[in-house]
This record gives structure tokens, sequence and C-alpha cells, in this order.
């Protein structure tokens, strides 16, 4: 359908050719347990206001069919006024009403009206997701985020069914059909994108927070959870209350702004594209944050960081709402950092920065290291380049230059500034500079050029030291450069940090121990440090202790070799995770070999005490072996991982959370070699237990995965565990595990299901990619070709959530570096140029997550390449 994709110029005139009133919603699912349905009645009626009678605007409607149309009493003829996914509305009055009755669709790809039937069931279950303008799937509307209006929703569904919207239930009435009306409160003002309906027979607990707020006033918010009914005995409900009721008191306490959209809702659905969404009133999350088998105390976390970062969308996001897709950052790094600052500060999780700095800021470094970079307040000319800007920079990177910005302004004048913000703005739009004059005002200082370098560039700065000693080994100079090229103009943009430098020495046990630190502004190329004049030259010196900034790092010559040899002696969490994270970096841009990084990361591995931290480790000791080492060096490498993988699984804690991980990284590294498969297989069958380890669900499939993928597990054997796991995520690992076979019919099939079918919900087309990259590079040789010649009618054809999934996860950027051959002149890089150069006028969208490939392939063999120039120059 044409006209889906809004352009900024076209928001920009149509809000400021109407306001928007209020909207009044009625959906009719009662079709929807009949899986031969396809959609459902939806009616909308809209008041706004014009202030040039006569213009002329549109609505947004995604619908195979539009009934009728009366625009102040007047019917339209759809078939003269739709036009694709707009409906034109001709000679506004100054107030004006709009009914719209049509038909929406139920959706397979998470967006819209997601449609789910539960295989533990059969019950059916629906929700939707809009985030930046699925609105307009489900019903008639302004798809823009700064025409806000008020909300009521109407859904009539089964008797028997549970539903739930952005405000509470007012009423229902019962109708003979056996189904019921649900009639709900009217919302705040708010943007389209967050409004929500939930409808299902889904389980419910309730419970309610109380707190003060104001000049001593109580304010009660009811609290509820729902999640399939077949999940309920997996949800934890009383540990995630606790967390809500402790993130609703931190906020109140910070923001001083009550929470304003009445109850708080939380939902776990099905099949969700992304990790939660802010929905006021009424939030959902992935439904794998309700953990049906054994999770560890870094997942119980991950968890905690999203109920806290969707909670701070609450006020960042939902009550002040950025004017256009630029400004996405006002509220997702607001709630990235809000999420990690309010684990560590109202949950007490020591962990929180930890993890920020391991996993967040290793996503924002290799996103804006990407030829797809972009500054923070990014240029989103329109919906497609919205949908691909939720990434690390907007996201992780936002985040990262805002705890730089509380070392910087202090967290006092960023906390006055965010309350001044809220009451001057509360259910309105804003933009970079309403928030920028209450941060002035609140630091007195004018912030406009540290906004303009960090907020306004793009790429990441890069601080090293370089250090002179004299005979007696004592600096007589530290001076810290900085290089900052911002890829999209290819100038330089030194940004000033706030940073502390830590001077580590091993003491006589072996630890490595912060003996001193320094606070400092780096600003510029060259940054002198005097104050470490005449000090001893530690064995390390960490230019970003405590991570306050955003930079990648570069060691002197005396703490490359003492990281290299004692990085797993560094006693503190924080400062151990930004030493890995500088290590993994070199690795990626290929001064640090991967064979350098695995003997680092084994090293590390064995002492980690962090859960998250050892994670990571074990993650990116795995893509070193299989993306940056050479072929000719990787199947050693591999064995030597496998052999330690199993080493720490037999030395682990019976029980602990790190024996779980060390049974999860040898499943994964099962997938690439035989060599574990006796020890998956006695895991299964009880032959070689473990003690204190359970091979619940998960781990169960994972292990199946690993031996599917070394052709040790027979279709008998998959089906036998389906028939064990008839849920959901059974369904998911069985497909996973089924695709994984390394067989030349297996592989053609899913391709042509991947590629050519229609009967995949997105997570079980994730599965199934996912399945069919596993194996031998030669299985997958013949659809080199054909994905270049196919993705431009994937995307024309499916939705961008589904089409973005096939391209990104079929690109064929898992083969290797030739002999004798440079990384421009592989046979995929060739493709992808060649590709590119006669798609000039391709979707941008498209073209960027080509791009985006292309980068990971040609690192990865530049990678390569230089580990066999460094072999041979030895």
């Amino acid at each position: 359908m044409h006209n889906e994709n809004l352009r900024r110029d076209e928001a920009a005139a149509r809000s400021a050719a109407i306001s928007v009133a209020s909207y009044d919603v009625t959906l009719d699912l009662r079709t929807a347990e009949d899986s031969a349905s396809t959609g459902f009645p939806s009616r909308t009626v809209i008041t706004f206001t014009s202030p040039a009678p006569g213009t002329d605007t549109f609505l947004d409607f995604i619908s195979p069919e539009v009934g009728t149309i009366s625009l102040n009493g007047t019917a339209l003829d759809p078939a003269v006024v739709v036009d694709g996914a707009r409906i034109r509305l001709p000679g506004l009055a100054e107030h004006n009403s709009v009914t719209v009755d049509g038909t929406a669709l139920f959706s397979r790809s998470g967006e819209g009206m997601h449609r789910f039937e539960d295989p533990a069931d059969g019950a059916t279950y629906l929700y939707t997701q809009y985030e930046p303008a699925d609105a307009r799937r489900v019903f008639a509307c302004f798809e823009q985020p700064d025409l806000k209006a008020t909300f009521t929703f109407h859904v009539r569904a089964p008797e028997s069914w549970t539903v739930a919207s952005n405000g509470a239930e007012s009423s229902r009435d019962r109708h003979d059909d056996g189904s019921v009306t649900w009639h709900f409160e009217p919302t705040r003002r708010i943007s389209t994108y967050i409004t929500t309906v939930l409808a299902g027979p889904y389980a419910t607990v309730a419970d309610e927070w109380t707190g003060i707020v104001g000049d001593g006033e109580v304010l009660t918010v009811p609290l509820s959870l729902y999640c399939r009914r077949s999940l309920a005995k997996h949800l934890d409900a009383e540990r995630i209350f606790d967390s809500t009721r402790r993130g609703l008191t931190y906020f109140h306490d910070l923001f001083r702004y009550p929470y304003p959209f009445g109850k708080y809702d939380q939902a776990f659905v099905p099949e969700y594209n992304l990790g939660a969404m802010e929905n006021p009133g009424l939030v959902t999350f992935t439904e794998s944050y309700v953990f049906q088998s054994r999770a560890t105390q870094a997942q119980y976390e991950a968890r905690d960081n999203t109920i806290m970062h969707e909670m701070a969308h609450m006020w960042f996001g939902d009550l002040v709402t950025m004017t256009w897709w630029d400004d996405l950052w006002l509220k997702e790094s607001f709630a990235d950092f809000m999420g990690a600052l309010a684990v560590a500060e109202a949950l007490d999780s020591p962990s929180s920065w930890v993890t920020f700095a391991t996993r967040r800021k290793a996503w924002a470094y290799l996103q804006d290291q990407l030829p797809s970079t972009h500054p923070i307040v990014a240029d989103i000319v329109d919906l497609e380049a919205a949908k691909l800007n939720f990434d690390g920079i907007t996201y992780a990177k936002g985040a990262s230059v805002l705890k730089q910005l509380v070392a910087y302004a202090g967290f006092q004048a960023f906390a006055a500034a965010a309350q001044a913000y809220f009451r001057d703005h509360a259910y309105s739009n804003t933009t970079l500079e309403d928030f920028l004059g209450a941060l002035s005002t609140a630091s007195g200082r004018d912030m406009s050029d540290w906004a303009r370098r960090w907020l306004q560039t793009s790429g990441v700065p890069q601080l090293a030291a370089e250090v002179e000693t004299d005979d007696d080994g004592a600096y007589t100079s530290v001076t810290i450069t900085q290089r900052a090229v911002d890829p999209g103009t290819q100038e330089s943009a030194p940004r000033p940090h706030s940073v502390r430098l830590g001077l580590y020495s091993l003491d006589a046990n072996g630890r490595l121990l912060r003996t001193s630190s320094h606070s400092a502004l780096v600003d510029g190329e060259h940054t002198a440090i005097p104050a470490l004049a005449g000090v001893p030259q530690p064995d390390l010196l960490l230019i970003n202790d405590d991570d306050l900034t955003y930079a990648r790092l570069v060691f002197d010559e005396r703490s490359v070799a003492t990281l290299l040899a004692s990085v797993d002696r560094i006693e503190e969490p924080l400062a151990r995770a930004v030493c890995l994270a500088a290590l993994w970096s070199s690795t990626r841009d290929a001064l640090l070999s991967a064979e350098d990084y695995v003997a680092a990361a084994e090293r590390a591995a064995q002492a980690e005490t962090v859960v998250g931290i050892l994670q990571q480790l074990l993650q990116h000791a795995d893509h070193a072996i299989e993306r940056y080492a050479p072929p000719v060096t990787r199947p050693a490498l591999r064995e030597r991982f496998a052999a330690f993988l199993g080493r720490g699984l037999k030395n682990a804690q019976p029980g602990s959370d790190h024996q779980l991980l060390w049974a999860r990284a040898t499943a994964a590294v099962a997938r690439k070699t035989p060599t574990p498969a006796p020890l998956l297989r006695g895991l299964l069958d009880g032959t070689r237990p473990l003690e204190g380890l359970a091979v619940d669900d998960e781990l169960a499939w994972q292990l199946w995965q690993g031996l599917a993928a070394q052709n040790l597990a027979t279709a008998d054997e998959l089906e036998a565990a389906l028939q064990r796991d008839r849920t959901a995520a059974g369904r998911v690992g069985f497909t996973t595990a089924c695709t994984a076979v390394p067989d030349a019919v297996v592989k053609a099939r899913a391709w042509k299901e991947i590629v050519f079918g229609d009967r995949l919900s997105n997570e079980l087309l994730s599965a199934t990619i996912a399945g069919f990259r596993e194996g031998a590079v030669e299985l997958r040789e013949p659809y080199v070709r054909p994905y270049f010649e196919e993705i431009d009618r994937v995307w024309r054809e499916l939705p961008i959530e589904m089409s973005a999934r096939i391209v990104r996860g079929l690109y064929p950027g898992d083969h290797d570096l030739g002999a004798d051959e440079a990384p421009r002149d592989h046979p995929v890089v060739v493709l992808t140029d060649s590709w590119l150069a006669g798609h000039a006028d391709a979707p941008q969208s498209l073209r960027r997550i080509v791009l985006e490939e292309r980068d990971h392939l040609v690192r990865a063999l530049r990678a390569q390449a230089a580990a066999l120039q460094d072999q041979g120059t030895r």
C-alpha cells in the first residue's frame, strides 16, 4: 500500500493546519479466535479544529476496506477520498468531527494488532504495538507524535476474555451473543503511538502503590500484571511488583511530578518485537521476561532495567513528547540512562553501571562506527528512517552522553532541569532547545556548545595516553590526546570530557588495585595532566576510570602489557569492565588479534565474579574466533576454546549462575565443533549429569541445537523434545534446531520459507533464520547471489519489521577471506558494492541495512588479514 511513508515536512504542514481534541475508538474483536478471520471492524470518531477553515488535510489508515466516512455530517465517497494509506479530508471547518468505519487487519509481524495462538492450550491472545506509526493499522488517526489528543476506547470481545487499555475500565455492556463491550476512561492528552489495547484470556494479578507527592498529598496507583494463562505459574509477581513500587517511589522523589496516568499495568506478551513499550497506563513487555526456566541474576537485572526504563518514559516521552522523530533521543536516551540509574539507586544494584559499561556502551560503540552512524539528534526525514533509528546511537550512546553530562554539569543541575522541563511542557511536545533551555537555567551555564559538540556530531572519540618517564620510573609528562572524526563530515570534532584518571598497580598479593585517582577536563586534541608529573608510573593508567565519558580508549605500552597479562586481577568490577571493553574494541579494530583477545578473555573469565561480565566475555571470545580469526588458525583456536569452556563448566560451583552460563556457552560453541557433543548428549539423557545443573527446557533446546548443527540429533529426537515442551518457547527452540541441521535440502527448504513464504510469524521467522545460518558456509553458498536478487522485492512486499529481519539475517557476512585476497576484493563485498551502485534509488532504510552488514563483513576481513600479516612477520 502506497503513501505509508509519511515525510517530516508533510507532518509539519498537517500540524500547522489542525489541532486534535479527542478520539473515540470502537474495535470489534469477536472473530479473533477464528484463525480464518483476517480482520476486524474498526470505528473512529475524531474531533479537531482548524485555524484556517476551507483547507484540506488527511487521515492515516492502513486498511483493506474503508466502509464509510463522514466529515461534519457529510458522507464522503471512499472511492474518491481514500488514497492508499491516506484518507483525504477536504474543506475543513473551524470545528470538525470525522467518523471512519473500516476493517483493520490482524498481524503476525508484531505491528498493529498482533494475534497469537498459544500452542500450549490453543487460546488466542491479542495486543497492539504501534511505535513509530502503526496505530493507523488499527484505527484511523492523525499518525504523528505532535498531534496529541485524549483517547476513549471501546472494545467488544468474548466475555471470558480480559481486556485492558491505557485508561481504567469504566463499564461493561453484555450482549446476547455472549460477548461484552468494555468501555475505558478517556486518557490524558497523549500521542497515537502510545495508545494500546490488550485482549485475550490473560491471567491477571493486582496490587497497588501508595506514595506521598507534592505537599504531602497521598497518591495511590493501582498496579496489575498480565501474562498468558499457560505462563501464569512462572510469573514472579511479587518480585516484579516490588521493583515497580520502588521505581515509582524513586521517580516521584527525583522528578517531583506525580505519575499522571492513573493506573500502572504491565503486560507480558508473546512474539514481541521489542523489550518493552511505554504505553501510559499499560506498559507491554516481551514475555521472555517471564522466566520459564532458570534465570541468572543478570537476567533479573536486565528485566529490572527494562521496568525502570519504561517507567522513566512516563515522564520522558509520555508526559512530554518529542515533536518529531529527530528528537527521539529526548525520550530513549533519557530512559536508557534513567533505567541504569534507577536500578543502581532504587534497587541497590552494585552491578547496574557495570552492565551498562559492558553491554549498552558496547552496542553504542559498534553502532557509532558504522557508515550509517548519525548524531544523537538525528535528521529523520520520514517514518522509514524513524523505524530504523531505534538503534545504539539513540539509546546507548545517548545514555552514555547523558552520564557524561551529569559528570560535566552536576547531578543536581540535571535533576532540577528535568523537574522544570516536566512542569513547563506537560502534555505537550518539545525539541532539543526546550531541554537545553531548562538545563542552562538549572546549571547556570550555556549548554549550547556542549550540545553542539556531543549531540549534533557523530563518531566515537578516541582518548589515548602519551606518557614520558624519567630514569626512576616517574612520570615527567602525561598528555591525553583526543582524536574525534565525525564519519559524516570527516571533520575533527573534539568534545569536552570530564574524566577520572585511575592509577592501578599490582600489590604484594598480585591484585591490581587503584592507588590514586585524578579528575580532569579533557578538551581539544591535547590535554596535559600536570598533576601527574613526578608520580611513579603505575602498572595501568585507566583514562576513563568510573566510566564517566563516552570514548574508545588507547592505552600506553605498559598498560597494554598489564592488561593482557593481568586484566583478571583488577579488583574493581567497573574498572575491569571498562578495560575489557577497550580490549574488545581493539580486537574489532584489528589492533589486537583474535588469539590475543581470546587468551585475555579466558584469563579473565576463569576468575570473573560478575555474571554479566562473564556472559559478555564468553560471547565476545566466541565471536572473535568465528569472525576475526583467520580460517587457517580458527579450528585450533575453536578447539582450545571448547576445551576451556568444558573446564569452566566442570569447575563451576554447582547450582550457581556461573555454572549455567558455562553450560550455555558450551552449547553455543558446540554448533561449530563436535567436540562437546558427548557432554551435551550426556546432559540431555542423564548419563553425564553435573551436580547443581538442571537441564530445564531453555537449556535443553540450546543443547539440542548444538547437536542438530553437527547433524547429531535425529528428526525423531527433536520431535520428541517438542512433545515434551508444547510451549511457544519450545516451538521456537524446535524451529531453530530443525533448520540448523547441516543438510542442503534442509537449508533449501528454510530459504524458501524465509524468502518466499507467508506462514511464519515474526518470532518463528527469526528462529528459522537463526537455524539457517548454522553449519558450514558452503551450505549457504548457493544463496549468495539470490540474496541480492531478492531483497528489494522482499522489502517492497513485506512489513518493514519482517523484511528488515530477512535482509539483515540472511546477509552472507560469514564468508572468510581467501588466500592472498584483499577485503575489498572479497566476492561478497564486490556483490554488495554492485548492488548498492545499481540500487541508488532503493529505500534508504534498505540501503542502510546492507551498508551496515557490509561494514561488519569488511571489519571481520580486515581483522583476518591483519592476523595473517602479523603471523607472516613473526
